[in-house]
């Protein structure tokens, strides 16, 4: 083969980008190039393959046959040279475990455990990377990755690790120790709220199937915050299982009520399929399912202590009548984008 032949590298990356997100401006972005650029790119690579990648339409793009059929064969390519890139670039490669994950899940679930795989795997020079960006294994020095998704992640290896539900939680001092024995009572207190976990599922579980999501108040970027703030006896937070679990084990928050509000994303494990058969990977897989299949179990225990201090009379609730949520904290559904 006449390697001489092959396109230009930067060309294959934009394409393989673009392709992957089928979107020339959040290929842009993760290359960080304008989307002129990237545009540019994809057509000097169609006219010298002499076949058409994506079909346009406006501003909207997408694979055709030929290019779907392309992109996966670049991506492989990718990743291939990534891998050998990564083995040759340092002489103790191997013997460092990189793993990405949500600096949220790292902070409250991941870091409380890890030192039981360090002191398990001394041989391995263990790596984690906070970021909430998403891991391109075809150009990120990244072994594994755990995500919070819907679990769609073409071309790689990705398993459910962890279900995710949310719940209402507050300081057991909050509001003079006086907590919300039932749902309505959410109506006078203050709901905290954070870009990730939105009320309106969890009132849709609840009953209060006409109460908007509130608007009002503080809007925490981190839910590690939003936690602290609650802790901090702030107001009522609606908290992610996962994050809230040491809180409600350690009694600086009450779990309110026993409902659990759906979510739309969950905890996935995922790496590249030759990196699954890595020891240093398989290892790190083997132990935060042991971890999470223990959290299950703790979780359960804390929740029933927890429920002890908060949980009223389980009949009360299903009496009550909803009631209007206090219009300073909530707000029109119809306004809430979908993330």
């Amino acid at each position: 083969m006449d390697l001489r032949q092959l396109p230009a590298l930067n060309a294959i990356k934009a394409f393989e980008a673009a392709a992957r997100h089928e979107s020339f401006s959040r290929a842009a972005d993760e290359l960080y190039v304008t989307h002129g650029a990237v545009s540019h790119q994809i057509r000097a690579l169609e006219e010298e393959l002499g076949v058409k990648l994506f079909a346009r339409d406006g501003k909207r793009v997408r694979l055709t046959d030929v290019g779907r059929r392309y992109a996966a064969q670049v991506r492989t390519a990718l990743i291939s040279l990534a891998e050998a890139t990564r083995e040759i670039r340092a002489g103790d490669r191997d013997r460092r475990l990189v793993v990405s994950m949500l600096s949220s899940f790292a902070a409250r679930w991941v870091t409380p455990r890890i030192g039981s795989f360090i002191e398990a795997n001394p041989q391995w020079d263990l790596e984690l990377l906070s970021t909430n960006a998403l891991t391109d294994f075809a150009r990120d020095d990244v072994d594994c990755a755990i995500r919070f998704g819907y679990g769609d992640y073409p071309g790689l290896h990705a398993e459910l690790l962890l279900e995710e539900v949310f719940f209402p939680a507050c300081s057991p001092t909050f509001n003079g120790g006086n907590l919300p024995k039932v749902p309505t009572d959410l109506a006078n207190v203050p709901l905290l709220r954070s870009d990730d976990e939105l009320w309106r599922p969890w009132f849709d579980a609840a009953g209060l199937t006409d109460w908007p999501e509130p608007k009002r108040g503080v809007l925490y970027q981190d839910s590690s915050n939003l936690l602290q703030a609650a802790s901090d006896g702030q107001g009522v937070a609606l908290t992610r299982r996962s994050l809230a679990m040491h809180e409600v084990a350690a009694g600086r928050l009450v779990r309110l009520f026993d409902i659990d509000g759906p979510s739309p994303w969950q905890y996935f494990f995922i790496c590249t399929p030759q990196m699954l058969q890595t020891a240093r990977v398989k290892a790190f897989r083997d132990w935060v399912f042991d971890e999470v299949g223990r959290f299950r179990q703790l979780f359960e225990s804390a929740c029933s202590e927890s429920a002890k201090r908060a949980r009223p009379d389980k009949t009360q609730g299903k009496r009550e009548t909803q009631a209007e949520p206090n219009a300073l904290h909530v707000r029109n559904p119809a306004a809430q984008a979908e993330r």
